[in-house]
């Protein structure tokens, strides 16, 4: 491993004697398990950690003897610190301790220590050498070997399927208490990050998978604490929340992932002959234009009947055509919010108004040449004009509409 790896972090070049890994324990009332923790923990790193290291104590408005504690841990032990915050809140304690951390790699374990930490370090050493960007441990990857109780597993396996149909996250398990992230990249990042409890984690990493950055994920051996003191129904809640707010923030372009992704440089990587972005954008463009040739044909078999085929086309093609050009504007080529939102619809008709020449056109020259052709071979000229006129829309699209976008 080498830190020459590692960018440099935008506030301030990497200090010599600045840890390399800052471990945080965020903590609430945990006078009883504190010690054991930070001890074990410092063992651990003692003895199996190759480089400098730190543990810091994120006491957030603690009302025992927690504080108390941390102070004699601080004073026995030369590479533990501890931070008192004034207001509860994980998300809160993690923000703080990261964003004034002077550490190349951030990461975070709760204090019951439910993860094995022979997991630390497959954890860190991806971002140590700077091949991925964030590190989480997963309860749900093939190789974890987790004892808990069936309500909780339950419950993890059903948030992280609600992160996938909601959010579309990717990731296993988004609520394991075993992250890490680049010192670099959370400068980046965290500032998007508004939550400021449980919910903290999912948002970070939701917006890490939006921004392009790489996830790397850990198989862990976990064993569940039964002295969990986690209020589920309340956490839940606040997730739901959540996963509301992030997804409006998404959806209306409110949260600068552009901008994050240009930072940090997490574009897809180049390949000779293909411009940037294409592969992804004609996968996304083959769904939306199925999705909307089928319901073109749906409409013209409906209004064929009563309109005939020229009509039936005109309309089918002009209900289909506002549809896709916002599917795509959204989907395909990844607009957000409301700008420029009309001046696209606008080309998306011009763009319409091809295609309806071309599909008009197959028509008026099947017709011209066949009395009373099939229906089903009026379907077939359809489908091939219809694809020429995709193909024709996609360039269109790209090279014109949504160029600036």
């Amino acid at each position: 491993m080498s830190l020459s790896t590692l960018p440099e972090p935008a506030t301030a070049p990497l200090r010599l004697d600045a840890p390399v890994l800052d471990v945080v324990v965020p903590v609430y009332n945990e006078e009883i398990d504190l010690e054991p923790c930070v001890r074990r923990l410092h063992d651990y790193l003692s003895a199996r950690f190759p480089y400098r290291f730190r543990i810091t104590i994120a006491d957030n408005a603690s009302t025992d003897a927690t504080a108390a504690v941390a102070t004699d841990l601080v004073e026995a032990l030369p590479e533990v610190t501890a931070v008192h915050l004034a207001q509860k809140g994980r998300g809160r304690a993690l923000k703080h301790v990261w964003t004034h951390s002077d550490a190349a790699v951030l990461a975070y374990m709760d204090v019951d220590l439910s993860t094995d930490l022979a997991a630390l370090l497959p954890l860190v050493a991806p971002l140590i050498s700077g091949h991925s960007d964030l590190a989480i441990g997963s309860r749900l990857s093939r190789g974890s070997r987790v004892v808990r109780g069936a309500k909780r597993e339950f419950i993890s396996r059903g948030y992280n399927l609600l992160l996938r149909g909601t959010l579309a996250a990717r990731f296993s398990d988004a609520q394991c208490g075993f992250k890490a992230i680049r010192g670099d990249v959370a400068a980046r990042l965290l500032p998007m990050v508004e939550d400021t409890g449980w919910f903290f984690d999912t948002e970070m990493l939701v917006l890490a998978e939006r921004a392009g950055l790489r996830i790397h994920e850990v198989p862990v051996d976990w064993v569940d604490d039964p002295d969990s003191r986690v209020d589920i129904v309340s956490t839940a809640i606040a997730d739901l929340k959540g996963i509301v707010r992030l997804a409006r923030g998404l959806g209306s372009g409110r949260i600068p992932l552009a901008a994050l992704r240009e930072q940090l440089g997490r574009y897809p990587l180049p390949v000779a002959g293909v411009p940037a972005g294409l592969t992804g954008q004609l996968v996304r463009f083959a769904g939306v234009g199925l999705a909307s040739t089928l319901a073109y044909l749906a409409i013209f078999a409906l209004l064929r009947v009563g309109l005939g085929a020229q009509w039936a086309n005109l309309l089918a093609l002009l209900l289909t055509a506002v549809a896709n050009t916002a599917a795509n504007r959204r989907l395909t080529f990844r607009v957000r919010g409301n700008d420029r939102a009309w001046r696209h619809q606008a080309q998306g008709l011009v763009v319409f108004g091809i295609g309806l020449a071309l599909t008009s056109g197959s028509l008026a020259l099947l017709h011209s040449t066949t009395t009373a052709p099939a229906a089903w071979l009026e379907l077939a000229v359809l489908v091939t004009a219809n694809a020429v006129a995709t193909g024709v829309r996609f360039l269109l699209m790209r090279i014109w509409v949504f160029r600036a976008a």
